[in-house]
């Protein structure tokens, strides 16, 4: 129980820094009041019951989400910690999907699988309102994906994409860097 309280935690946290720029007892508390807070601790739920195969619950916690919360996310989907739904309703996630640390994403999201094949996402990354990513693509770490864009290919480690279909307009330097077992071109590691 103790690994689910700090994933709560760091979720609760990160969806302070991002909301009300505080950390802190405070914030944590404005965080756990707004919109997308409930999805968050249903999906964490949900996570924790599959770990330990309590198939029941974990169909109950994805259901509840689902009818409660307007928010479909896939019950064998996997984020790191630092997980935020900035607003939960409409965000649709295919139960393949992978995501690092640190990802935020807004409302009327679909992070959806092609041919059985689902997106990656590293680090850090950020996911606008609207915008679509589809299929075996990467989005690399510190990866910003516009509204309503629609991602049907790789996305650079740093980039910003934007648009139908996606193109990058912008790649910080800063992120660049590669570490053993990523890609070059995205900054996920394969």
């Amino acid at each position: 129980m103790s690994t689910l309280f700090r994933l709560i935690v760091s979720d609760l946290r990160a969806k302070a820094g991002w909301c009300y720029n505080r950390t802190d007892g405070r914030g944590m508390a404005k965080a756990m009041l707004t919109d997308g807070t409930p999805s968050m601790l249903l999906y964490r739920l949900m996570q924790w019951a599959r770990r330990w195969r309590l198939a029941p619950l974990e169909m109950l916690f994805n259901r509840v989400n689902t009818a409660a919360c307007a928010c479909v996310i896939g019950r064998g989907a996997e984020f790191g910690p630092g997980f935020v739904l900035i607003h939960s309703q409409g965000v649709v996630i295919n139960g393949s999907v992978r995501g690092g640390r640190d990802v935020r994403i807004e409302h009327q999201v679909t992070i959806g699988a092609e041919k059985g094949q689902s997106p990656l996402l590293g680090d850090d990354v950020f996911v606008g309102a609207g915008a679509k990513i589809l299929g075996p693509v990467c989005v690399g770490n510190g990866a910003k994906i516009g509204a309503n864009a629609v991602v049907v290919q790789d996305v650079p480690a740093g980039a910003t994409a934007v648009g139908i279909p996606a193109r990058m307009i912008h790649v910080r330097a800063d992120q660049v860097s590669v570490e053993p077992g990523q890609t070059a071109e995205t900054g996920v590691t394969a």
